[in-house]
């Protein structure tokens, strides 16, 4: 590979905790979206983009990571891997893989799916010497990222996750193109609550010289809560060819819009709705009903179940006539409370809900719980919690 060619470093050392329980075992970029780990799609838009090479930063749950991509030749790219050991932010995150970089290169973050026309423009960008390129997009929520100001193609303010009202819904897309100068700036960047963030750097150098900005409009999907993974797993859903899979001939109704992995087992009559990953190896049992869902590998879901609007983990296993279905529901993530959450529940890596049970809007069951047969559950329930009736 040419020395000068544009690589890529992709973030993917964090923890990822609004997402526990499904990131206690598994690091964020490693949650399944259409049957992929995040991730997976991430290195796919890079490849297909002709970027030659990947440094993925990684530290939490590495290990998930390195087992999966290993040198990279399943997306014919050379990846290469620089650990972060103490997630201490995102700048801090790119000075661990100085060590191997050369020229010039693309940041990106491993939890976030972008299209392969964003890196393509952000790559052309610094190879004809525009950099720091900043990628920019629109969002509703943009009091969540950081906002950013625009003038003539350049920009010229970046303000971190502000608080509301937001009157700009132009916020940081999180794509950036660098030449190896950025280090030292990197470098130099103050520390914000034990931290050193790539946007406190770009909002310094905004100071002295504008940035480079390339908008963007395409896809642009953020997993940051629980809920938001349905979410995100029916767009990519809806871009994905799932004809012709042989389950659909064997199983009495299954949606268009849904995607199956492999040796899935459906019992007669279930019905697999749209907008649902069914993970390898997954047993779903006669008369039961599965929409708008995540099902990680391994899982079972029982005769009679009902599960809408969920999650259910990695060998988890939902009982029979069981009832699991979403509704505007209100959820506390990290002291800040959201309304209006339509999340049925999510079931963690490991637990069980005995037949006949009830799961409550927005419960969490944490991995390894088990819950009797027959009960109503709510809330968050912690790791191996056992939840019995009365």
């Amino acid at each position: 590979m040419n020395d000068d060619a544009v690589s890529a470093v992709v973030l993917a050392a964090g923890e990822g905790r609004r997402l526990e329980p499904l990131t206690n075992r598994r690091p964020k970029p490693m949650v399944p979206v259409a049957n992929q780990p995040i991730l997976e799609h991430v290195v796919a838009a890079i490849a297909d983009a002709g970027v030659e090479r990947i440094v993925l930063v990684v530290g939490y749950q590495q290990e998930r990571i390195r087992n999966h991509f290993g040198d990279g030749d399943d997306w014919d790219i050379d990846i290469e891997y620089v650990v972060q050991d103490k997630q201490l932010g995102t700048a801090h995150a790119v000075l661990q893989a100085q060590s191997a970089i050369s020229s010039q290169f693309l940041v990106l973050n491993g939890d976030r799916l972008v299209e392969t026309s964003l890196v393509e423009r952000v790559r052309d960008e610094i190879e004809s010497g525009n950099g720091p390129v900043m990628t920019v997009t629109r969002s509703k929520h943009a009091s969540d990222y950081g906002v950013v100001t625009v003038a003539d193609g350049r920009v010229t303010d970046i303000t971190e996750k502000p608080a509301p009202p937001v009157t700009s819904e132009l916020i940081n897309a999180g794509v950036y193109g660098f030449d190896p100068s950025i280090f030292d700036a990197l470098r130099s960047t103050p520390t914000e609550r034990g931290e050193l963030a790539i946007t406190t750097t770009l909002k310094r150098i905004t100071e002295d010289r504008p940035i480079q900005a390339v908008r963007y409009r395409g896809r642009w999907l953020d997993v940051s809560h629980l809920w938001d993974l349905l979410d995100v797993n029916a767009s990519v859903i809806d871009e994905t060819d799932t004809t012709d899979a042989e389950e659909r001939r064997e199983a009495s109704a299954i949606a268009n819009n849904a995607v199956l992995g492999s040796d899935v087992t459906i019992g007669a009559n279930a019905t697999i709705g749209g907008s649902t990953s069914i993970g390898n190896n997954v047993t779903i049992k006669p008369n039961a009903v599965v929409s708008n869902a995540v099902v990680f590998p391994d899982a079972v879901i029982e005769s009679g179940a009902v599960v809408q609007d969920a999650i259910v983990a990695e060998n988890a296993r939902v009982g029979a006539n069981t009832t699991i279905t979403g509704e505007p529901t209100t959820m506390v993530v990290d002291g800040e409370v959201h309304e209006g959450i339509d999340l049925g529940g999510v079931v963690g890596d490991n637990a069980v809900i005995g037949n006949g049970g009830t799961v409550e809007p927005g419960t969490v069951l944490g991995d390894g719980a088990t819950v009797d047969h027959g009960v109503s559950v709510g809330g968050r329930i912690e790791t191996d919690a056992i939840v019995r009736r009365g």
